[in-house]
Protein backbone atom coordinates (compact mmCIF):
# COMPACT_ATOMS: atom_id res chain seq x y z
CA UNK A 1 0.00 0.00 0.00
CA UNK A 2 1.43 3.47 -1.16
CA UNK A 3 1.85 5.84 2.10
CA UNK A 4 -0.52 9.13 1.68
CA UNK A 5 -1.23 11.79 4.00
CA UNK A 6 -2.59 14.96 3.89
CA UNK A 7 -0.77 17.40 5.71
CA UNK A 8 -3.39 20.17 5.65
CA UNK A 9 -5.82 17.88 6.75
CA UNK A 10 -3.74 16.40 9.40
CA UNK A 11 -2.61 19.56 11.19
CA UNK A 12 -6.27 20.85 11.03
CA UNK A 13 -7.13 17.84 13.62
CA UNK A 14 -3.92 18.41 15.07
CA UNK A 15 -4.92 22.21 16.17
CA UNK A 16 -8.37 21.14 17.29
CA UNK A 17 -7.17 18.45 19.96
CA UNK A 18 -3.80 20.87 21.12
CA UNK A 19 -6.60 23.57 20.89
CA UNK A 20 -8.91 21.45 23.36
CA UNK A 21 -6.12 20.27 26.03
CA UNK A 22 -5.10 24.05 26.03
CA UNK A 23 -8.08 25.41 26.72
CA UNK A 24 -9.30 23.10 29.26
CA UNK A 25 -6.10 23.59 31.30
CA UNK A 26 -6.07 27.43 30.83
CA UNK A 27 -9.97 27.61 32.12
CA UNK A 28 -9.30 25.43 34.99
CA UNK A 29 -6.23 27.32 36.48
CA UNK A 30 -8.42 31.12 36.06
CA UNK A 31 -11.59 29.28 37.96
CA UNK A 32 -9.98 30.98 41.44
CA UNK A 33 -9.92 34.04 40.16
CA UNK A 34 -13.19 34.47 38.11
CA UNK A 35 -14.45 33.60 41.61
CA UNK A 36 -13.38 36.70 43.48
CA UNK A 37 -13.66 38.47 40.27
CA UNK A 38 -17.63 37.50 39.81
CA UNK A 39 -18.01 37.95 43.72
CA UNK A 40 -19.05 33.87 43.66
CA UNK A 41 -17.99 30.93 45.73
CA UNK A 42 -16.64 28.39 45.00
CA UNK A 43 -20.05 26.30 44.53
CA UNK A 44 -21.12 28.72 42.16
CA UNK A 45 -17.56 28.72 40.00
CA UNK A 46 -18.21 24.83 39.86
CA UNK A 47 -21.19 25.00 37.98
CA UNK A 48 -18.70 26.76 35.34
CA UNK A 49 -16.93 23.78 35.10
CA UNK A 50 -19.72 21.32 34.93
CA UNK A 51 -21.94 23.28 32.21
CA UNK A 52 -18.85 23.19 30.32
CA UNK A 53 -18.53 19.57 30.63
CA UNK A 54 -22.53 18.65 30.56
CA UNK A 55 -22.66 19.80 27.26
CA UNK A 56 -19.11 18.27 26.08
CA UNK A 57 -19.56 15.41 27.29
CA UNK A 58 -23.79 15.25 26.48
CA UNK A 59 -23.48 16.17 23.20
CA UNK A 60 -20.47 14.54 21.81
CA UNK A 61 -21.83 11.54 20.55
CA UNK A 62 -24.20 13.57 18.62
CA UNK A 63 -22.37 15.60 16.99
CA UNK A 64 -19.85 12.60 15.98
CA UNK A 65 -23.06 11.06 14.36
CA UNK A 66 -24.51 14.25 12.68
CA UNK A 67 -20.94 14.69 11.22
CA UNK A 68 -21.03 11.09 9.32
CA UNK A 69 -24.50 12.45 7.96
CA UNK A 70 -23.24 16.20 7.21
CA UNK A 71 -19.30 15.73 6.56
CA UNK A 72 -16.75 16.02 9.69
CA UNK A 73 -14.84 19.09 7.84
CA UNK A 74 -17.94 20.67 8.21
CA UNK A 75 -18.81 20.32 11.92
CA UNK A 76 -14.89 21.03 12.69
CA UNK A 77 -15.37 24.33 10.69
CA UNK A 78 -18.48 25.13 12.88
CA UNK A 79 -16.70 23.55 16.09
CA UNK A 80 -13.68 25.92 16.11
CA UNK A 81 -16.38 29.30 15.29
CA UNK A 82 -18.53 28.11 18.01
CA UNK A 83 -15.41 27.79 20.64
CA UNK A 84 -13.80 30.99 19.42
CA UNK A 85 -17.10 33.52 19.90
CA UNK A 86 -18.35 31.65 23.15
CA UNK A 87 -14.65 32.33 24.19
CA UNK A 88 -15.26 35.71 23.78
CA UNK A 89 -18.02 35.58 25.65
CA UNK A 90 -16.51 34.11 28.40
CA UNK A 91 -14.32 36.52 28.77
CA UNK A 92 -17.08 39.79 28.37
CA UNK A 93 -19.18 37.87 31.62
CA UNK A 94 -19.79 40.32 33.99
CA UNK A 95 -22.33 37.85 36.19
CA UNK A 96 -21.27 34.17 36.99
CA UNK A 97 -24.82 33.24 35.20
CA UNK A 98 -23.50 34.79 32.54
CA UNK A 99 -20.27 32.93 32.36
CA UNK A 100 -22.36 29.73 33.35
CA UNK A 101 -24.40 29.87 29.88
CA UNK A 102 -21.20 31.11 28.01
CA UNK A 103 -19.58 27.56 28.64
CA UNK A 104 -22.17 25.72 28.37
CA UNK A 105 -22.16 26.87 24.31
CA UNK A 106 -18.27 26.49 24.82
CA UNK A 107 -18.98 23.05 25.73
CA UNK A 108 -20.77 22.71 22.25
CA UNK A 109 -17.89 24.23 20.16
CA UNK A 110 -15.83 21.92 22.24
CA UNK A 111 -17.95 18.57 21.57
CA UNK A 112 -18.29 19.29 18.27
CA UNK A 113 -14.44 19.55 17.78
CA UNK A 114 -13.67 16.48 19.69
CA UNK A 115 -16.02 14.26 18.46
CA UNK A 116 -14.75 14.36 14.81
CA UNK A 117 -10.97 15.45 15.35
CA UNK A 118 -9.70 11.57 15.67
CA UNK A 119 -12.15 10.53 12.69
CA UNK A 120 -10.52 13.44 10.37
CA UNK A 121 -6.70 12.52 11.65
CA UNK A 122 -7.09 8.83 10.73
CA UNK A 123 -8.78 9.94 7.39
CA UNK A 124 -5.53 12.19 6.88
CA UNK A 125 -3.49 9.00 6.39
CA UNK A 126 -3.56 6.02 4.39
CA UNK A 127 -4.28 2.97 6.56
CA UNK A 128 -0.64 1.98 7.10
CA UNK A 129 -0.17 5.63 8.71
CA UNK A 130 -3.00 5.06 10.98
CA UNK A 131 -1.44 4.04 13.93
CA UNK A 132 1.14 7.23 14.19
CA UNK A 133 -1.77 9.49 13.33
CA UNK A 134 -3.43 8.69 16.63
CA UNK A 135 -0.28 8.51 18.51
CA UNK A 136 0.65 12.23 16.78
CA UNK A 137 -2.99 13.45 18.44
CA UNK A 138 -2.45 11.90 21.60
CA UNK A 139 0.94 13.76 21.87
CA UNK A 140 -0.91 16.75 20.59
CA UNK A 141 -3.22 17.14 23.49
CA UNK A 142 -0.62 16.29 26.13
CA UNK A 143 1.11 19.50 24.64
CA UNK A 144 -1.43 21.67 25.13
CA UNK A 145 -2.33 19.80 28.71
CA UNK A 146 1.13 21.21 29.79
CA UNK A 147 1.00 24.31 28.30
CA UNK A 148 -2.03 25.53 29.65
CA UNK A 149 -1.43 25.90 33.08
CA UNK A 150 1.79 28.24 32.20
CA UNK A 151 -0.33 30.22 29.40
CA UNK A 152 -3.11 30.62 31.83
CA UNK A 153 -0.96 31.51 34.41
CA UNK A 154 0.87 34.28 32.74
CA UNK A 155 -2.46 35.78 31.44
CA UNK A 156 -4.16 36.10 34.98
CA UNK A 157 -0.64 37.72 36.37
CA UNK A 158 0.04 40.17 33.68
CA UNK A 159 -3.32 40.77 32.15
CA UNK A 160 -6.91 39.27 33.71
CA UNK A 161 -8.62 36.05 34.12
CA UNK A 162 -10.87 37.74 31.25
CA UNK A 163 -7.51 37.30 28.48
CA UNK A 164 -7.64 33.47 29.23
CA UNK A 165 -10.55 33.11 27.09
CA UNK A 166 -9.53 35.97 24.87
CA UNK A 167 -6.51 34.12 23.72
CA UNK A 168 -8.58 31.47 22.97
CA UNK A 169 -10.67 33.56 20.38
CA UNK A 170 -7.98 34.20 17.40
CA UNK A 171 -6.76 30.71 17.97
CA UNK A 172 -10.57 29.33 17.26
CA UNK A 173 -11.20 31.81 14.50
CA UNK A 174 -8.07 30.36 13.00
CA UNK A 175 -8.83 27.20 13.02
CA UNK A 176 -12.13 27.92 11.28
CA UNK A 177 -10.17 29.09 8.42
CA UNK A 178 -7.94 26.44 8.30
CA UNK A 179 -10.93 23.82 8.42
CA UNK A 180 -12.46 25.66 5.96
CA UNK A 181 -9.94 26.05 3.33
CA UNK A 182 -9.45 22.18 3.29
CA UNK A 183 -12.43 21.68 2.95
CA UNK A 184 -12.64 23.27 -0.11
CA UNK A 185 -9.93 21.55 -1.15
CA UNK A 186 -11.65 18.42 -0.93
CA UNK A 187 -15.17 19.59 -1.88
CA UNK A 188 -15.26 16.80 -4.34
CA UNK A 189 -15.14 14.36 -1.30
CA UNK A 190 -19.27 13.88 -0.47
CA UNK A 191 -20.33 12.72 3.53
CA UNK A 192 -19.79 9.06 4.14
CA UNK A 193 -23.53 8.32 4.47
CA UNK A 194 -26.73 10.08 3.57
CA UNK A 195 -29.97 10.06 5.56
CA UNK A 196 -31.97 11.79 7.61
CA UNK A 197 -31.61 12.91 11.53
CA UNK A 198 -33.05 10.98 14.29
CA UNK A 199 -34.08 14.38 16.16
CA UNK A 200 -35.45 12.06 19.15
CA UNK A 201 -32.60 9.44 19.45
CA UNK A 202 -30.49 12.33 19.41
CA UNK A 203 -32.71 14.28 22.55
CA UNK A 204 -32.47 10.61 24.69
CA UNK A 205 -29.31 10.16 24.24
CA UNK A 206 -28.30 13.49 25.41
CA UNK A 207 -30.65 12.77 28.59
CA UNK A 208 -28.77 9.16 28.72
CA UNK A 209 -25.46 11.20 28.58
CA UNK A 210 -26.02 14.36 30.78
CA UNK A 211 -27.96 12.64 33.45
CA UNK A 212 -25.09 10.49 33.77
CA UNK A 213 -22.69 13.25 34.27
CA UNK A 214 -24.73 14.86 36.54
CA UNK A 215 -25.31 11.59 38.79
CA UNK A 216 -21.67 10.44 39.47
CA UNK A 217 -19.74 14.14 39.44
CA UNK A 218 -19.18 14.97 43.08
CA UNK A 219 -19.69 18.68 42.18
CA UNK A 220 -23.58 18.27 41.55
CA UNK A 221 -23.58 16.18 44.94
CA UNK A 222 -22.62 18.88 46.91
CA UNK A 223 -24.92 21.43 44.65
CA UNK A 224 -28.16 18.96 44.61
CA UNK A 225 -28.19 17.04 47.43
CA UNK A 226 -29.34 13.36 47.42
CA UNK A 227 -32.96 13.41 46.94
CA UNK A 228 -32.29 15.15 43.64
CA UNK A 229 -30.25 12.83 42.36
CA UNK A 230 -32.64 9.85 43.04
CA UNK A 231 -34.53 11.94 40.16
CA UNK A 232 -32.06 11.60 38.29
CA UNK A 233 -31.53 8.46 37.91
CA UNK A 234 -35.20 7.45 37.68
CA UNK A 235 -34.64 10.03 34.28
CA UNK A 236 -31.39 8.01 32.97
CA UNK A 237 -33.02 4.46 33.45
CA UNK A 238 -35.99 6.26 31.63
CA UNK A 239 -34.32 7.69 28.82
CA UNK A 240 -32.20 5.21 28.78
CA UNK A 241 -34.80 2.52 28.03
CA UNK A 242 -36.81 4.74 25.53
CA UNK A 243 -33.71 5.00 23.74
CA UNK A 244 -33.21 1.52 23.20
CA UNK A 245 -36.77 1.06 22.56
CA UNK A 246 -36.90 3.47 20.02
CA UNK A 247 -33.59 3.09 17.80
CA UNK A 248 -34.60 -0.35 17.39
CA UNK A 249 -37.65 0.34 15.95
CA UNK A 250 -36.80 3.47 13.92
CA UNK A 251 -36.14 3.05 10.44
CA UNK A 252 -33.51 5.59 10.02
CA UNK A 253 -31.62 5.24 13.92
CA UNK A 254 -29.40 7.90 15.57
CA UNK A 255 -26.89 5.29 16.55
CA UNK A 256 -26.36 1.99 14.99
CA UNK A 257 -26.46 -0.45 17.64
CA UNK A 258 -24.95 -3.19 15.44
CA UNK A 259 -21.77 -1.93 15.99
CA UNK A 260 -21.33 -2.43 19.13
CA UNK A 261 -21.32 -6.46 17.98
CA UNK A 262 -18.03 -5.63 16.62
CA UNK A 263 -15.43 -7.39 18.75
CA UNK A 264 -12.97 -4.97 17.77
CA UNK A 265 -15.40 -1.75 18.33
CA UNK A 266 -17.11 -2.89 21.93
CA UNK A 267 -13.83 -4.51 23.43
CA UNK A 268 -11.85 -1.18 22.71
CA UNK A 269 -14.61 0.81 24.47
CA UNK A 270 -14.78 -1.25 27.62
CA UNK A 271 -10.62 -1.19 27.70
CA UNK A 272 -10.94 2.19 27.37
CA UNK A 273 -13.33 3.07 30.11
CA UNK A 274 -11.32 0.80 32.48
CA UNK A 275 -7.95 2.32 31.78
CA UNK A 276 -9.74 6.05 32.16
CA UNK A 277 -11.42 5.21 35.44
CA UNK A 278 -8.06 3.98 36.87
CA UNK A 279 -6.14 6.82 35.43
CA UNK A 280 -8.08 9.01 36.67
CA UNK A 281 -8.95 7.35 40.66
CA UNK A 282 -4.72 7.41 40.73
CA UNK A 283 -4.66 11.19 39.81
CA UNK A 284 -7.46 11.70 42.19
CA UNK A 285 -6.41 9.90 45.63
CA UNK A 286 -2.21 10.61 45.22
CA UNK A 287 -2.18 14.28 45.78
CA UNK A 288 -3.87 13.40 49.16
CA UNK A 289 -1.22 10.90 50.05
CA UNK A 290 1.57 12.90 48.98
CA UNK A 291 1.21 16.25 50.10
CA UNK A 292 -0.82 15.11 53.96
CA UNK A 293 0.90 11.23 54.31
CA UNK A 294 4.18 12.23 53.03
CA UNK A 295 4.19 15.57 53.61
CA UNK A 296 5.36 16.85 50.04
CA UNK A 297 5.25 20.14 49.24
CA UNK A 298 2.55 21.00 46.78
CA UNK A 299 5.20 22.60 44.34
CA UNK A 300 6.81 18.76 44.26
CA UNK A 301 3.63 17.31 43.73
CA UNK A 302 2.72 19.45 40.87
CA UNK A 303 5.92 18.59 39.63
CA UNK A 304 5.33 14.97 40.01
CA UNK A 305 2.42 15.20 38.02
CA UNK A 306 3.59 16.94 35.05
CA UNK A 307 5.48 13.46 34.55
CA UNK A 308 2.41 12.12 32.78
CA UNK A 309 1.95 14.90 29.74
CA UNK A 310 5.81 14.43 29.36
CA UNK A 311 6.00 10.92 29.13
CA UNK A 312 2.65 10.88 26.90
CA UNK A 313 3.86 13.01 24.63
CA UNK A 314 7.13 10.72 24.28
CA UNK A 315 6.03 7.54 24.01
CA UNK A 316 2.54 8.33 22.12
CA UNK A 317 4.51 8.29 18.70
CA UNK A 318 6.36 5.21 19.83
CA UNK A 319 2.90 3.64 20.31
CA UNK A 320 1.61 4.60 17.20
CA UNK A 321 4.49 3.23 15.06
CA UNK A 322 4.06 -0.03 17.19
CA UNK A 323 0.50 -0.02 16.28
CA UNK A 324 1.20 0.04 12.26
CA UNK A 325 3.60 -2.31 12.60
CA UNK A 326 2.16 -5.22 15.04
CA UNK A 327 -1.43 -4.21 14.87
CA UNK A 328 -3.04 -1.86 18.11
CA UNK A 329 -3.61 -5.15 20.11
CA UNK A 330 0.17 -5.51 21.37
CA UNK A 331 1.10 -2.19 22.46
CA UNK A 332 -2.82 -1.48 24.02
CA UNK A 333 -2.44 -4.91 25.95
CA UNK A 334 1.07 -3.60 26.97
CA UNK A 335 -0.13 -0.44 28.51
CA UNK A 336 -3.05 -2.30 30.20
CA UNK A 337 -0.29 -4.43 31.60
CA UNK A 338 2.02 -1.15 32.74
CA UNK A 339 -1.83 -0.14 34.38
CA UNK A 340 -1.67 -3.58 36.46
CA UNK A 341 1.64 -2.95 37.99
CA UNK A 342 1.44 0.50 38.54
CA UNK A 343 -2.11 -0.02 40.53
CA UNK A 344 -0.34 -3.25 42.67
CA UNK A 345 2.54 -0.45 43.55
CA UNK A 346 0.28 1.22 45.40
CA UNK A 347 -1.21 -1.43 46.80
CA UNK A 348 2.00 -1.50 48.73
CA UNK A 349 2.25 1.99 49.88
CA UNK A 350 3.11 2.63 53.29
CA UNK A 351 2.69 5.81 55.85
CA UNK A 352 6.47 5.96 55.52
CA UNK A 353 7.38 4.98 52.07
CA UNK A 354 9.87 6.92 50.05
CA UNK A 355 8.48 9.46 47.57
CA UNK A 356 10.48 7.56 44.97
CA UNK A 357 7.63 4.94 45.17
CA UNK A 358 4.42 7.22 44.33
CA UNK A 359 6.82 8.47 41.56
CA UNK A 360 7.57 4.91 40.10
CA UNK A 361 3.55 4.51 40.46
CA UNK A 362 3.18 8.03 38.77
CA UNK A 363 5.55 7.63 35.73
CA UNK A 364 4.59 3.88 35.47
CA UNK A 365 0.55 4.83 34.92
CA UNK A 366 1.94 7.55 32.67
CA UNK A 367 3.69 5.09 30.27
CA UNK A 368 0.18 3.35 30.24
CA UNK A 369 -1.42 6.59 28.64
CA UNK A 370 1.27 6.78 26.08
CA UNK A 371 1.23 3.63 24.99
CA UNK A 372 -2.13 2.36 25.52
CA UNK A 373 -4.51 5.68 24.14
CA UNK A 374 -2.91 5.43 20.11
CA UNK A 375 -2.93 1.95 20.24
CA UNK A 376 -6.56 1.49 21.15
CA UNK A 377 -7.86 4.63 19.19
CA UNK A 378 -6.59 3.32 16.43
CA UNK A 379 -8.58 -0.05 16.73
CA UNK A 380 -11.50 2.15 17.94
CA UNK A 381 -11.22 4.79 14.94
CA UNK A 382 -9.23 4.23 12.15
CA UNK A 383 -9.96 0.24 11.79
CA UNK A 384 -13.70 1.34 11.84
CA UNK A 385 -15.57 1.52 8.68
CA UNK A 386 -15.42 5.16 7.19
CA UNK A 387 -18.98 6.10 7.36
CA UNK A 388 -18.67 5.18 11.29
CA UNK A 389 -15.77 7.48 12.43
CA UNK A 390 -17.25 10.19 13.78
CA UNK A 391 -19.44 8.30 15.71
CA UNK A 392 -16.47 6.36 16.74
CA UNK A 393 -14.18 9.10 17.45
CA UNK A 394 -17.37 10.52 20.08
CA UNK A 395 -17.57 7.38 21.68
CA UNK A 396 -13.73 7.48 22.17
CA UNK A 397 -13.88 10.48 23.77
CA UNK A 398 -17.18 10.32 25.52
CA UNK A 399 -15.41 6.86 27.16
CA UNK A 400 -12.35 8.79 28.44
CA UNK A 401 -14.60 11.03 29.98
CA UNK A 402 -17.39 8.90 31.28
CA UNK A 403 -14.15 6.75 32.82
CA UNK A 404 -12.67 9.90 34.80
CA UNK A 405 -16.02 11.04 36.27
CA UNK A 406 -16.66 7.29 37.76
CA UNK A 407 -13.04 6.72 38.38
CA UNK A 408 -12.82 9.92 41.11
CA UNK A 409 -17.00 8.50 42.29
CA UNK A 410 -16.04 5.28 42.50
CA UNK A 411 -12.35 6.08 44.43
CA UNK A 412 -14.23 8.16 46.42
CA UNK A 413 -16.93 5.49 47.45
CA UNK A 414 -14.02 2.62 47.80
CA UNK A 415 -11.75 5.00 50.34
CA UNK A 416 -15.19 5.72 52.27
CA UNK A 417 -16.23 1.98 53.17
CA UNK A 418 -12.37 0.56 53.30
CA UNK A 419 -11.67 3.90 55.76
CA UNK A 420 -15.00 2.60 58.17
CA UNK A 421 -13.93 -1.15 57.86
CA UNK A 422 -10.34 0.03 58.97
CA UNK A 423 -11.26 2.47 61.61
CA UNK A 424 -14.22 0.33 62.86
CA UNK A 425 -16.46 3.60 62.99
CA UNK A 426 -19.64 3.05 60.91
CA UNK A 427 -19.90 7.31 60.06
CA UNK A 428 -15.87 7.19 60.30
CA UNK A 429 -15.31 10.87 58.15
CA UNK A 430 -12.43 9.78 55.31
CA UNK A 431 -9.26 12.12 56.66
CA UNK A 432 -5.87 11.60 56.53
CA UNK A 433 -5.64 12.60 60.06
CA UNK A 434 -5.71 9.04 60.47
CA UNK A 435 -2.76 8.41 57.93
CA UNK A 436 -2.72 4.31 59.04
CA UNK A 437 -6.67 4.50 58.28
CA UNK A 438 -6.13 6.07 55.18
CA UNK A 439 -3.18 4.37 53.58
CA UNK A 440 -4.79 0.73 54.37
CA UNK A 441 -7.92 2.40 52.66
CA UNK A 442 -5.52 3.39 49.79
CA UNK A 443 -3.99 0.21 49.30
CA UNK A 444 -7.49 -1.51 49.36
CA UNK A 445 -8.80 1.27 46.31
CA UNK A 446 -5.80 -0.05 44.83
CA UNK A 447 -5.97 -3.60 45.08
CA UNK A 448 -9.78 -3.47 44.19
CA UNK A 449 -8.53 -1.61 40.28
CA UNK A 450 -6.63 -3.93 39.78
CA UNK A 451 -9.53 -6.51 39.55
CA UNK A 452 -11.06 -4.16 37.16
CA UNK A 453 -8.01 -3.86 34.99
CA UNK A 454 -7.41 -7.51 34.86
CA UNK A 455 -10.58 -7.39 32.67
CA UNK A 456 -9.34 -4.67 30.58
CA UNK A 457 -6.59 -6.58 29.84
CA UNK A 458 -8.89 -9.66 28.58
CA UNK A 459 -10.51 -7.48 26.17
CA UNK A 460 -7.56 -5.51 25.04
CA UNK A 461 -6.06 -9.06 24.29
CA UNK A 462 -9.01 -10.40 22.78
CA UNK A 463 -10.01 -7.81 20.86
CA UNK A 464 -8.24 -8.64 17.75
CA UNK A 465 -6.36 -6.89 15.42
CA UNK A 466 -8.59 -7.09 11.90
Amino acid sequence: MESRVNYLLLATALLGTFFSGTATRIVSISMPTVAQSLGTDLLGVSWALLSYQLSNIGLSVVFGRISDIWGREKMFALGFFVFAVSSLLCGVSQTVLQLILARFVQGVGGAMLQSSSRALAAESVSEDLAGRAQGFMTTAHHVGFILGPGIGGVMIDYFSWRWSFYLLVPVGFAGTVLALVNMKRRRAVPPQISGSIDYLGAALLFAITSTLVFIFDRRTGQALGGSLKLVLTAVFCASLLAFLFHESRTASPFVNLQLFKIRRFSFSVVSLLIVAMCYSLTGFLLPFYLQDVLHLSPTQVGLLFMAPSVLTVALAPFSGYLSDRLGPRIPATLGVALMVFSLAIGGFLRVDSHWLMPALLVIVGAATNGIFNPANSTAMIAMMPKEHRGFASAMNHVTFGFGSVFGVALGGLSMSLAFEHYTGVPTASLTTANPLGFVAALNLTFLAAIGLTLVALFTSAARGDR
